[in-house]
């Protein structure tokens, strides 16, 4: 043998072991191609690259507004990356990506020499592009360094597998749109759009630089959390791109000297615009998908990379939400100095104890068995936590029950805007602040909505044959058959000798007029109506019915006030318009509902549009006039609710129905005052502020300078009669205004 013909035992041993070590190496690799390490991927297998994609959100204009994800990745084209994009990813990481066939071995021994022989540990991984992305697709699960040998190989393998399978186009395809960028960003769109806002084509040859300069330490390099390692790293892509001739030397020194700029955009769940829209659609959303099929399964809303596309209006949302904040961060300040030191949130011991037990931290001592007195210590230690208020979130020494006491005062919202002749939702907004109060205003609050109750009564009273020029009483009545019950007024006592024609009566919200209007027609009767106008909630069958007493949606509520302005028919308010997959094919299209059948005449519809015109002009909303001067053709109500614990302004105009509410998310607070809980003080702003912020922008002409339809001849003679009446000398004389007339209310 050969080992024979060798005389030195030294030479001979040297040969046997780097032999055995070479035979070792091949059974080694041989052993990883048969599975034993862990099977390979086949061909077929890799043939058929499917990974993770995220569900997409738009507005009407096609704005992103947000993502459902478990990773956040938003495949494209290949002809979406941009050449700069492309050239500065070979420079950098494998500038001899197109001539090798998956494995780079003059890096890989280059590396092997720095790495092993000159213990140089900045020598990089040698990995192409391709091994990259065998790791991509079948990430390492241990990082153990008896590892690493095996997973290396791994990866060659299914690197030379992959290229026997792709072009070069192809690869660079995959490895775009599956490449981590941390943060759980995955492909280059998302990450364009998370630090740039801007799709990747349009990424410049710098912010390309920037991207690809992360793949090296995604961490390390993140241009947000290190902008100077980012800025370093960028200008070493450059430098690359200048070395394989993708950039002159002159650009290189330009781009260099530019500063680090970032238009960073988290498409976070809890923020970013319209969070409370976001979630509704989501719920909507996996009904919908809980009854599709997807190849035989059912679609995914957070990997299979759907298209919603959403009915609402980017531009009047960013604008609903910052007239709330303006009106809402001022009515805070004012409620919470109305109260001054005796607010109900320090001193109703009743009520915090009655909360505090509510709380998860109560209920798992409690289940621990702690004693009441252990729990009450325990939740009176103070530690730090983030709490929020209209200006910041800061970090403070804070107790449970100081947390409980901070959130309980603050008022909340409910703020909805819809196109009236389809129910397409142009705004919404659920709450303050989505990321402290989860719960829905819209979606999920049934509350009582006071006067805005009140067109519904009158519109059953115009429809069962009372003239509007029909005159009644606004004496206060104590209703014999109802324990006494008597509704009032807010007015003077002097009230009392005064006779309100309907539309004086609506538009000043005259309380003792709208229960004997629900009288003369009938409670059933007015629930009739308010179903035919597509309030399906159950409504109290009783005379308090005309004060607003039913607990309503909002959505309900701006369905049934859209029919005044669309032809007598009222709409259900929607949110998603089509659904497409991730190759834009259309999976589902959404029409508007809108009612078959019109729920009143055409006469009363325009009739109630002049009454509540007059709420406007000069009734209890006038200030929409006097004080924020808009000229717009509006008409509307206003809304109060007993202890003035919830505020209402609806705000109806051609091209949008508008509603708001205003109050604590606890019922048992109210506002301390009318004067500052009323419908025209606490809601009525917001529809101001977005109709002022409306006005200023000429791209909302169509839905601001829209005008109500021409009354007809006869609608105008029926309304032609003096607003109020007085009584005459005589019943004057002998009538005692401070006396409640007494009477049995009428059951029809």
């Amino acid at each position: 043998m050969i080992f024979k013909k060798i005389k030195s035992p030294i030479l001979r041993y040297l040969l046997i072991a780097i032999l055995s070590v070479f035979l070792f190496f091949i059974l080694f690799i041989g052993s990883i191609q048969i599975g034993l390490w862990g099977s390979l991927p086949s061909k077929k297998e890799l043939s058929n690259l499917e990974y993770q994609k995220a569900s997409e959100v738009y507005a009407a204009d096609s704005t992103l507004i947000g993502k459902y994800y478990l990773f956040d990745r938003q495949p494209i084209a290949f002809e979406e990356f941009p050449e700069n994009l492309l050239d500065a990813l070979i420079a950098i990481e494998d500038e001899r990506f197109y001539t090798h066939s998956g494995v780079d071995y003059p890096s890989l021994m280059r590396v092997a020499f720095k790495s092993i022989l000159m213990q140089d540990q900045s020598s990089g991984g040698g990995s192409t592009i391709t091994q990259q992305l065998a790791k991509n697709l079948y990430p390492r699960e241990e990082r153990k360094k008896t590892n690493i040998a095996v997973d290396k190989i791994k990866e060659m393998f299914i690197a030379s597998r992959l290229e026997d399978l792709y072009s070069k186009e192809e690869l660079l395809y995959h490895y775009l749109n599956t490449v981590s960028f941390g943060d759980n960003t995955f492909g280059v769109e998302s990450a364009s759009l998370k630090f740039f806002n801007k799709k990747a084509k349009n990424l410049n040859t710098e912010e390309a630089a920037v991207l690809v300069g992360m793949l090296k330490a995604t961490y390390g390099y993140n241009p947000r959390v290190f902008p100077e390692n980012s800025l370093k790293r960028r200008n070493l892509v450059l430098q690359a791109m200048q070395k394989n001739n993708y950039l002159s030397e002159k650009q290189k020194d330009s781009l260099t000297a530019l500063p680090l700029k970032l238009d960073y955009k988290e498409f976070n769940y809890n923020d970013g615009l319209a969070p409370y829209f976001r979630e509704e659609v989501r719920k909507q959303l996996l009904a919908w998908s809980a009854t599709q099929k997807e190849n035989g399964q059912e679609y995914n809303i957070y990997t299979s990379g759907l298209k919603i596309y959403t009915t609402l209006d980017y531009k009047m949302q960013q604008l609903a939400e910052e007239a709330m904040v303006a009106h809402l961060t001022v009515l805070q300040k004012d409620f919470e100095k109305s109260y001054g030191k005796n607010a109900p949130w320090l001193t109703n011991k009743k009520l915090l104890d009655k909360l505090l037990k509510r709380t998860s931290a109560y209920k798992r001592l409690k289940k621990n068995g702690l004693s009441e007195g252990q729990i009450l210590d325990s939740l009176s230690i103070k530690r730090k936590m983030m709490l929020a208020d209209w200006e910041s979130e800061k970090t403070v020494e804070a107790s449970t029950l100081d947390s409980l006491q901070h959130y309980l005062k603050y008022l909340n919202t409910g703020s909805l805007g819809i196109d009236p002749t389809s129910g397409a939702v142009k705004t919404w907004i659920g709450g303050v602040n989505f990321k402290y109060f989860k719960y829905d205003h819209i979606s999920q609050s049934k509350r009582q909505v006071g006067s805005t109750f009140k067109p519904i009564v009158y519109t059953a009273a115009l429809e069962n044959g009372l003239a509007p020029c029909t005159y009644f009483s606004a004496q206060e009545v104590a209703y014999e058959n109802l324990k006494g019950w008597s509704p009032s007024n807010s007015g003077n006592k002097d009230e009392a000798y005064l006779n309100y024609s309907m539309e004086q009566a609506l538009s000043n919200s005259v309380n003792t007029v709208a229960v004997k209007v629900l009288e003369e027609v009938g409670v059933l009767k007015v629930i009739r109506q308010a179903n035919k106008m597509g309030i399906l909630e159950k409504l109290p069958s009783e005379p308090s019915l005309a004060l607003g007493t039913g607990e309503i949606k909002i959505t309900e509520l701006a369905g049934a006030y859209a029919s005044f302005v669309n032809n007598s028919k009222p709409v259900t308010p929607y949110l998603i318009q089509t659904i497409s997959n991730s190759k834009d094919s259309i999976l589902e299209t959404f029409k508007p509902k809108v009612a078959e059948v019109e729920a009143f005449s055409s006469e009363t519809r325009q009739t109630m549009i002049e009454m509540m015109k007059e709420t406007i002009n000069s009734g209890t909303a006038s200030r929409l006039r006097d004080t924020y001067n808009l000229p717009n053709a509006i008409a509307g109500k206003t809304g109060t609710t007993q202890n003035n614990k919830d505020a209402w302004f609806v705000g109806v105009t051609p091209k949008l129905v508008h509603i708001t509410w205003v109050g604590l998310d606890n019922h048992e607070l109210g506002f301390k005052s009318t004067s500052l809980g009323q419908g025209a003080n606490a809601a009525l702003p917001m529809f101001a502020l977005l109709m002022q912020k409306l006005n200023k922008d000429k791209e909302f002409n169509a839905i601001t300078k829209a005008q109500f339809e021409t009354p007809s001849d006869k609608v105008l003679e029926n309304l032609s009669c003096d607003p109020i009446k007085k009584d005459g000398f005589l019943k004057r004389l002998f009538k005692n205004p401070e006396k409640k007339k007494t009477k049995k209310f009428k059951s029809n």
